[in-house]
């Protein structure tokens, strides 16, 4: 009975998408995650197997970003079964890795040497694959861009903890990185308080300052030096002495890793080669060194580093990576390829990928919440 009058689950899908104006010519699409993790991958894979699903299409898995497209058996189908009880999970049941732009130099595989692109390409069709939806940020974005520009069919996802991706109001990930680090700002309170210290939380962010503004706003933080602002450490040490002065004996301090002071360089751990970006960090060991000498207190500091990657992704997160699978899997059957999925809210939209690879979206100096900060005497340094 039930399936004599309204079909199968994936006929009554296919209805819905036609219904909405879409193309359901796709019938097997690919879909990987590239560059850092984050939590809330897992839930956008989830989405858009079941999405897919539910519109007739075949789901196939590739595995460590692009390097599904080079080696063979690093892929594996993917069914609403394999995708059940990950939405909670952080990390990437597909892997993922950020090395460096594949487009610039050949790779040796097991058969061989080729160029990443023509391999992929290459591979690509072998499979049979109809679209590739690509979850990533900016490195995996223009990635995905170059290939696009090649004819294949893709649809991004944009990804990133830093929320620096242009052309989006919020990326999954950024709300629960700043959760964790405003949680960690609230123990560090106590303990400070309890010695009458300062102390230096340093956070990820990369060149944007969203983490360290938003956690050290909501964790209540007496400074916060972020890369948009060069910061002069005699200006912050002004107003933690002046906190002593009137009674509040300690003082936290949150520094983003990009954080750079006034005339000097971002601390590095490793400079960019071959394949590989800069990595930035030492910059909170540095201001911890430094603040010490300027108030003659007793400085701590800690590294958040990858804590902030880890962990469950908010409830936040899991729903915005939900309707991003949902909608990359629309815009699929819509025939919308060479573009990312956009909040803007409380819309998603299709932004075309060549306006968003090669911009970064820094904290605007007249943000709202940057002026508020400012008028409540949180200190940036400068």
């Amino acid at each position: 009975m039930y399936h004599a009058a309204f079909g199968t689950r994936n006929a009554i899908g296919r209805t819905f998408l036609l219904h909405s104006g879409a193309m359901a010519s796709a019938k097997r699409i690919g879909v990987l995650t590239g560059g850092g993790d984050a939590p809330g991958l897992n839930a956008v894979i989830r989405a858009v197997v079941k999405t897919a699903s539910n519109s007739g299409i075949e789901c196939v898995g590739l595995e460590d970003s692009f390097d599904g497209l080079i080696e063979t058996g690093r892929s594996r189908p993917l069914t609403p079964r394999d995708v059940t009880g990950i939405l909670r999970l952080g990390g990437t049941i597909l892997g993922t890795t950020n090395r460096g732009n594949p487009f610039a130099y050949p790779v040796t595989t097991s058969d061989g040497t080729h160029d990443y692109s023509d391999r992929v390409v290459e591979q690509f069709k072998k499979m049979d694959l109809d679209a590739l939806i690509v979850i990533g940020g900016d490195g995996t974005l223009a990635i995905a861009h170059e290939f696009s520009r090649r004819n294949i069919p893709i649809v991004s996802v944009p990804k990133t903890i830093d929320n620096d991706i242009a052309g989006t109001t919020n990326c999954f990930g950024f709300d629960t990185a700043v959760s964790f680090a405003t949680d960690a700002i609230d123990r560090l309170h106590t303990t400070a308080e309890a010695h009458r210290r300062i102390m230096i939380v340093e956070v990820m962010g990369r060149y944007a300052g969203w983490i360290a503004l938003q956690a050290g706003v909501a964790g209540g933080a007496d400074a916060i030096l972020i890369p948009e602002i060069p910061f002069d450490i005699s200006s912050v040490a002004a107003r933690l002495r002046a906190r002593d002065q009137w009674g509040a004996k300690f003082s936290i301090v949150v520094v983003a890793e990009g954080a750079c002071p006034k005339g000097g360089e971002r601390s590095l751990i490793e400079r960019a080669r071959e394949g590989f970006v800069e990595r930035l960090g030492g910059m909170g060991a540095l201001v911890c060194e430094a603040l010490a000498h300027e108030t003659g207190k007793e400085t701590r500091s800690v590294v958040l580093g990858h804590l902030q990657r880890g962990g469950a992704p908010t409830a936040f997160d899991r729903t915005l990576a939900t309707r991003f699978g949902g909608k990359a899997v629309e815009l699929v059957l819509r025939g919308q390829f060479g573009k990312m999925v956009a909040n803007h809210p409380p819309d998603l939209v299709p932004v075309p990928l060549g306006e968003v690879v090669g911009r970064t979206k820094l904290v605007p100096l007249d943000y709202d919440l940057l002026q508020t900060a400012r008028m409540m005497g949180i200190s940036f340094g400068d």
